[in-house]
Parts: structure tokens; sequence; C-alpha cells
């Protein structure tokens, strides 16, 4: 049982909240190190010496919506990847918490107040309306959590659900443009500035439709090349649709494995296939080719400290410096007088929807990118437009036929 003194209480996982535990349960008290969490905690203690049930009887009826929050991120944080736990949050923390974090009852937080936070959300500009909608979804999970650990009453979640999403055209909202696919030529003129890794990222994404972490994330283990019937097999270790596609694999022909098969050799299992530091290697290797004059001591020195320090790069890259990296091949290219477009790494998934399609069909583009439906492959592919360009420019006017 908590002792009575005037101590700090705990600091909660998520470096912010004080936190007091009992009974195998953790409480959230306010912000660490106030005099308010101080006096919450010596009342929290003063209530359980009284009472040992209190906790149960009395204070689960008062959970605050800072406490719901507080104990849903420490939640995520050890259940859910670092995007996943980033965005709740931001969510939680920025919009959540700042209107009613203080000490206001999660059971008297009512559709209106959701509206009121998003409202916020819509003000500040941060969010698209496609984001801002799963936004909404992230309150309302964060409050289907605090039922299934009784910190919510039922009722409560279910008015939460009955909120709408908004619909496009939505008074201050925006949407972004639809992503297009980037041509075939536009890529040929960029790769010559990126260093080979990089290159191999890129038309390996592309041959395949790969979503960018996909290929970023690549292990040697997930590579098998034992089977005999000519293929290699690359099994993600996590795939965003497996919930509703199963777990998928993706088969490696010639062109891949050719790709691929440098970027294996003398590495373990667990190590990337595709990493920054060969990458950056090759790019030191490629500029002491190209040096004019003799390095000086002090540049070998300091190639001597760099090699002594392989982990000065990270092994794998993300979806950030995989971005950054071909973001400045561009602007190199374009100082070169290239003259080449702004495209990220995401839109070569619309470029491999859009051939698969276009050349095969529509059903093996699905079955290739892994979507659910069609509908969501033709989302992503332009090769029904392509079909309607084409038929626009055969198309007769049969009126002027029957004229003549």
């Amino acid at each position: 049982m908590p002792r009575l003194n005037n101590r700090n209480p705990k600091l909660s996982k998520l470096r912010k909240y004080a936190v007091a535990y009992y009974r195998g349960k953790i409480h959230y008290l306010g912000l660490h190190g106030t005099p308010e969490a101080l006096t919450a905690y010596n009342r929290f203690c003063a209530e359980i010496q009284e009472n040992p049930t209190f906790i149960t009887s009395q204070r689960a009826k008062c959970v605050t919506v800072r406490e719901l929050t507080a104990a849903f991120l420490d939640h995520a944080a050890a259940n859910t990847d670092s995007a996943t736990y980033s965005f709740f949050r931001v969510v939680a923390l920025d919009f959540l918490d700042v209107l009613y974090g203080d000490n206001f009852p999660v059971d008297d937080f009512t559709p209106r107040c959701l509206k009121l936070v998003r409202d916020e959300m819509i003000k500040s500009r941060r969010y698209c309306r496609r984001i801002l909608n799963r936004c909404v979804k992230s309150v309302i999970a964060i409050f289907s959590w605090g039922v299934e650990h009784e910190m919510v009453k039922e009722t409560t979640w279910s008015a939460l659900k009955a909120v709408k999403p908004l619909q496009e055209g939505h008074y201050g909202t925006f949407d972004h443009e639809e992503r297009q696919p980037v041509p075939d030529d536009v890529v040929r003129r960029t790769l010559p500035f990126l260093p080979p890794t990089v290159q191999a990222m890129i038309k390996l994404q592309r041959i395949l439709g790969m979503r960018p972490n996909e290929i970023f994330l690549m292990r040697v283990g997930d590579i098998d090349t034992t089977r005999e019937n000519g293929l290699w097999y690359y099994l993600p270790g996590s795939y965003k649709t497996s919930r509703h596609v199963g777990k998928i694999v993706f088969p490696l022909g010639k062109p891949e494995q050719e790709l691929i098969a440098p970027y294996l050799e003398g590495k373990n299992a667990d190590n990337a296939v595709f990493s920054p530091r060969q990458a950056m290697a090759e790019r030191n290797a490629e500029r002491a080719a190209n040096r004019k004059t003799k390095p000086s001591p002090s540049h070998m020195r300091k190639a001597e400290e760099r090699a002594k320090k392989p982990s000065y790069y990270a092994e794998f890259y993300n979806r950030d410096s995989y971005r950054q990296a071909i973001e400045h091949a561009i602007c190199t290219g374009n100082k070169a007088g290239q003259a080449i477009p702004k495209w990220t790494p995401y839109m070569l998934r619309n470029s491999a929807a859009t051939a698969i399609e276009s050349e095969i069909g529509l059903d093996e583009a699905q079955a290739q990118l892994g979507h659910k439906t069609a509908d969501m492959t033709r989302r992503y592919s332009k090769a029904q437009l392509r079909i309607r360009e084409a038929l626009a420019r055969k198309r007769v006017n049969p009126f002027e036929a029957e004229e003549s």
C-alpha cells in the first residue's frame, strides 16, 4: 500500500505524467512535477489507507480524459509501431489533451466535444480531409480501448461512433491532388545521380509495385533463395493489407534477382538488403575516384575515423531518408541541365499498377499490388484513363455522318 508522504509520484513511461501503481493497475495524477500532481498523489494515498477498496468503487467513476489518453499512449508505445504511436500521440496531446485534458471526466465527453476537437484540427490547417477523418477515428479508438479496460462507459464510446466522416468540400477542409504515376523516362533520367544501392531500390520497386517501406525494410533473411523452381521469394515481415488478403509473398524473377543478388553477399539474416551505410560507401568511393587532387593527410585521417564507426549511418532506410535521396538526385540533375520534375517513391507504385493493368490486365495488377478489391487497384492505376484517352482520339460525331 502506498505510504502517505510528500515525495513526488513516479514518472510514467510517457515521460510527462505522474502515476501511482496499486494492485497491478496504473493511475494517472496529472502533470509530473506540479504541485497539483503531488496533492493528487497524497490524496490518492490517503483514500486508499482509509478504504483499500476505494480505488475500485469510487475512483473508477471519475477517470479524466488526461488519464485515459496517458494510459492509452503508454499502451500504444509498447504495442504499436513507431509511426502509429506518433500519430496517436499528436492527436492525443496536441488536440484532445489541450481542450479536455484538465480534469474533464471521460464519460462527459460527448459527440459535440469530439466535433470541437475536430474543428480545432480543421483550424490548424495541418491535415487534409482524409487525415482529419483518420484523426477522429483515432480518438474513438482511444475511447474504445478505455471501454475494454473499464475506464469508459460503453454508451460514451457508442455515442462517439455516431459522428460522421467529413465529406468532400466540407467548409475549411482541403484535399490533396490525386497521386499520379511517374513516367519511366523521368525515373531513367534521375538514376545516374543516385548511388547504386538506391538505383536498385527504385528499379525493384518499379518492377514489383511494392510500397516504399516494403523495399527499405527488406532483410536478407526475408529472401528465400533455396527453392529449385528458378524463383526467389520475398516474404515481408509485415504487410499493410495482410488482414484482408492474408500473408503475401512476392516471387522474384531473373530481373529482380540480378538487382538483389549483389546486396545479399556477406550479410547476416537480420541485415538490411539495401543499407544507407553501403550507399554512402558507394558515394564516397565515387567521389574518391573522381577526385582531381591528391587527398590531404587530414582527409585521410577523417576517412579512417569514419571507417572505424560504421554505425554513423543507419542500417535501414526510412520513408524520409529514401525520399530525400531521390530529392537530392533530382536537385543535382537539374543543376546539370536535366530538367527533372519532382517525384517521390510513392509514385512508383502507381506507375507499376498502370503498366501491369495496361499490358496484362486488372486482375493481374490487383494480385501484384495485394489489394482486397479491384476498385482499390483502379485508384492506383491510370490505365482506365489511357483507355478513355484512346477512345477520345478515335471518336467521331455520329450526327455529322447523318447530315452528310
